[in-house]
């Protein structure tokens, strides 16, 4: 099964890129699922269907849900919640307060990633296509399994062990039984689904993630953040999405100047996104809600693409740790002169000159203190190390 994010800023129009693009896979007979993971869902409107928390199919080859957290949530987090529920309770918390406070931060988005797991592993669809929440709620999401381990692998443990002791006397000693064996299972559960989860979202056999941009320099700012922690957690990016471009057919002078901007940011794409593909879907009259509209977006955005393929492999650039507390940025350019080539930095910006050409890199939060140590260039890969002042 192929897994395909979509995922940029809030308003973007990723809910009816998606939609698009699950029509037109279904449309090529693929077995498509298309599911929100947005807290304020719109799937259902732009589907203009109605659908719910569990799947349903609403075209040939065609199923969608809107996730629905809490219950994901009660499924996989709920016996041990209730123990906690219980204990906080008892203590003189109010049920409400206490409900709320025993959820693993994280874990409302988090719930989403274990319906990926469930239809990876059922096995009856060919695709799954995710429209995701805006990037910053997208990026708790993507990175929870990792945040999540050190909870597990510290505090659980720790707390494992101690309720084997306890719990004969718990009661006596605290008012409240310690969790059964059950109930820790169904936490290791929670947490080995969202490993399996992550090595499904980084995997680019199996997973792409695209971003979906506006041609607006707030926009593409964003998205540039988001995408240099894609590439510093290991998510596959495959393609950058521009929606809502003014076609050349509107000439009411009105536009023009949106346009001549429009024209300047596409180029601000090509340097913040290097060799990316770069799909673009025109800004309609209408609304793109239903079937029709939907079906016109898809072939204006991929013509004669198979949106099912991948797209692009390897990575524009990449970010990994070098083992002593800093950090070395890898960025390919292929047939590049060493000689004819600069490198600027502006605080949270690496500009990148080769040649006529220029790649505009947005440094994660890990790098903002640290210097450039050295930059070498090898093998036709550009390698900036960054150390600690």
């Amino acid at each position: 099964m192929r897994i395909i994010v979509h995922t940029g800023k809030g308003g973007v129009g990723k809910t009816s890129i998606s939609a698009a693009t699950a029509l037109r896979c279904a449309e090529m007979g693929l077995r498509t699922m298309v599911i929100s993971t947005d807290t304020a869902h719109s799937l259902a409107d732009s589907l203009d269907v109605t659908i719910g928390p569990e799947p349903v199919q609403i075209h040939n080859n065609l199923w969608a849900q809107e996730v629905d957290a809490r219950y994901s949530m009660e499924k996989y987090w709920g016996k041990f919640q209730e123990y906690m529920v219980k204990l906080f309770t008892q203590r003189g918390v109010e049920e409400i307060v206490a409900e709320e406070v025993t959820i693993l931060p994280g874990l409302e988005e988090g719930a989403h990633l274990l319906w990926i797991n469930k239809y990876m592993e059922e096995g009856n669809f060919d695709i799954l296509i995710v429209d995701a929440a805006p990037t910053a709620e997208t990026l708790r999401l993507l990175s929870l399994p990792d945040a999540s381990r050190w909870w597990l692998e510290k505090l659980l443990a720790l707390s494992r062990g101690a309720s084997r002791i306890l719990r004969p006397i718990g009661k006596l000693t605290m008012g409240a039984e310690l969790p059964d064996n059950d109930a820790w299972d169904a936490v290791k559960n929670l947490f080995d689904t969202l490993d399996r989860v992550r090595d499904l979202l980084a995997d680019p056999k199996i997973s792409s993630i695209r971003l979906v941009v506006n041609a607006e320099r707030m926009v593409i700012k964003e998205t540039q953040r988001t995408y240099t922690y894609l590439n510093l957690y290991g998510y596959p990016t495959d393609a950058v999405i521009c929606n809502r471009i003014i076609p050349d057919s509107v000439t009411d002078p009105y536009f023009a100047a949106w346009k001549d901007l429009q024209r300047d940011n596409l180029k601000l794409i090509g340097e913040a996104f290097g060799d990316l593909p770069l799909f673009k879907a025109p800004l309609f009259e209408r609304e793109m809600g239903g079937l029709d509209a939907l079906r016109t977006l898809a072939e204006a955005l991929y013509g004669d693409t198979n949106p099912a393929a991948v797209l692009f492999e390897g990575h524009t650039h990449r970010i990994e740790p070098d083992g002593e507390g800093g950090y070395i940025l890898r960025v390919p350019l292929p047939f590049a002169d060493k000689n004819d080539m600069d490198v600027y930095r502006s605080a949270d910006e690496l500009t990148l000159r080769v040649g006529p050409y220029r790649r505009n890199i947005v440094l994660p939060y890990a790098l903002h203190n640290m210097e450039i140590g050295q930059a070498r260039f090898d093998e036709s890969v550009l390698c900036i190390h960054f150390v600690a002042p």
